[in-house]
């Protein structure tokens, strides 16, 4: 039983060495219909629990200062392993300077147990896949007692009080959770929170537990639009070259457009066919877009856009 694997580079998260707070088998609240792992009853507590002393012992010989972040994760919810608040504090003795980060569901904040411990994490990522309940119920499959109308409540409540990087993901399914309407439910959602690091929004990119269709790039793209530009949405997907929807933008096309929506290098992949990467080139040379560090990742803005934002 290895709880420790990696390290991984993460895109999003730098290099990550992660736990496994359920290395035997699927301990979940929820059975979504996007997981790649197989489909299973979902469940309200851990069966099968591993020792803090095996984590912390076994993680020891692998933490290097090459790792950015150690990882909390599990093959489900971390968040059901019942001496988490006892490992992050064990976690804390060891780390230096590498950050502690965790990947929820967030239906446990509800329990100020676990909202109390993840206060205490360098970088935390919720999940948020949909805010109405017929909806939430259907793609999330959760257990019974997940009420989303609590959960969003503790989500914005979390954020009020949080210090370290918080990161809010978003998967959408084709013809679930993918409609304007629950766009906009979200968006309403998400100007609520406070000091949000990033906002990363994907869909289906490993083979799922059922029978459900990911999102083009463009999907998400569209998508991506009807969130407020004051968010900090980022497209989170493993774009493919089979993918690729790239048009020619003029210099006023570029800037309006991330001016709009902050993009990384591979998104303009995507998008930008080669006489507009040559363009973003140019304005990049003559000081009109430069870039901005959002957590792990390198965004392309306007410079009128930086110097706006600064007044503020």
């Amino acid at each position: 039983m290895k709880t420790i694997f990696g390290p991984v580079l993460s895109r999003r998260f730098g290099t990550s060495l992660g736990v496994d707070l359920s290395p035997t088998k699927k301990q979940c609240n929820f059975d979504c219909l996007y997981c790649e792992l197989a489909a299973s009853a979902p469940v309200d507590a851990q069966e099968s629990v591993v020792e803090v002393s095996t984590i912390i012992n076994e993680l020891k010989q692998h933490l290097n200062s090459d790792i950015d972040v150690i990882t909390i994760t599990a093959n489900g919810e971390p968040t059901l392993y019942p001496y988490l608040d006892t490992l992050i504090d064990e976690l804390d003795k060891i780390k230096n300077n590498t950050q502690t980060l965790i990947l929820t569901n967030s239906s446990n904040l509800t329990k100020d147990s676990v909202f109390n411990s993840l206060l205490k994490l360098d970088q935390v990522k919720l999940s948020l896949d949909s805010v109405s309940k017929d909806i939430f119920k259907k793609i999330d499959r959760p257990i019974k007692e997940i009420n989303i109308d609590e959960v969003v409540k503790k989500v914005i409540a979390f954020s009020e009080v949080y210090k370290g990087k918080l990161f809010i993901e978003i998967l959408f399914v084709k013809g679930i959770n993918d409609t304007e309407e629950e766009v906009r439910k979200l968006n309403e959602t998400l100007l609520k929170l406070h000091n949000i690091t990033r906002v990363d929004i994907g869909t289906i990119d490993r083979p799922p537990a059922y029978d459900v269709k990911p999102l083009s790039y463009k999907e998400l793209y569209d998508i991506s639009h009807l969130f407020s530009s004051s968010l900090p949405v980022h497209i989170a997907s493993r774009g493919s070259s089979s993918q690729k929807h790239a048009s020619s933008y003029s210099d006023e096309d570029i800037l309006n457009t991330l001016d709009k929506r902050a993009l990384t290098m591979d998104d303009i992949e995507l998008l930008f066919d080669e006489d507009s990467k040559k363009r973003l080139m140019h304005l990049i040379s003559s000081s009109k877009i430069t870039t901005k560090k959002v957590g792990n990742l390198e965004f392309f803005i306007p410079l009128e856009n930086e110097k706006r934002k600064r007044a503020k």
